[in-house]
């Protein structure tokens, strides 16, 4: 009996705990779930061919990745990657992957912001690309 008496007494002072930290998470899920479906519509309009591929942008807490990929061999052509989540790495990796895609001889591309807010860092990445010479 005390033991149960225990359990129970814990389980009573657990769900404010536990309910709060749910709801953290389900809120998480919720933004991740979200940009997951954007992607998704996204992707379905647009896809990179050999001669116009797919300029990809993925964000994380850690950094920037950018990809120029070909759909039709599902194959990455080039890719660049940076630590940070800010605009002044954005203009070093929209500079880079330009410089790469002109090295490849591509010039025009399509953007495929991933999901993400086309705002500040992506803006910024998409307009230095731009002016380095991409097309899109």
């Amino acid at each position: 009996n005390t033991k149960e008496n225990t359990f129970e007494r814990k389980q009573e002072k657990l769900p404010k705990q536990w309910e709060q930290r749910w709801e953290e998470q389900n809120n998480m899920n919720q933004k991740k779930e979200l940009r997951l479906r954007r992607r998704r519509r996204i992707r379905s309009e647009i896809a990179g061919t050999p001669r116009r591929p797919r300029l990809a942008v993925f964000r994380s807490n850690a950094g920037l990745y950018v990809q120029l990929i070909d759909d039709t061999k599902g194959m990455t052509i080039a890719s660049v990657r940076a630590k940070g989540n800010n605009r002044a790495v954005a203009l070093a990796l929209g500079r880079e992957i330009a410089q790469k895609a002109k090295e490849k001889k591509i010039t025009s591309v399509v953007f495929d912001r991933g999901g993400f807010r086309y705002g500040q860092v992506l803006k910024t990445l998409a307009d230095t690309a731009r002016g380095c010479g991409l097309t899109f």
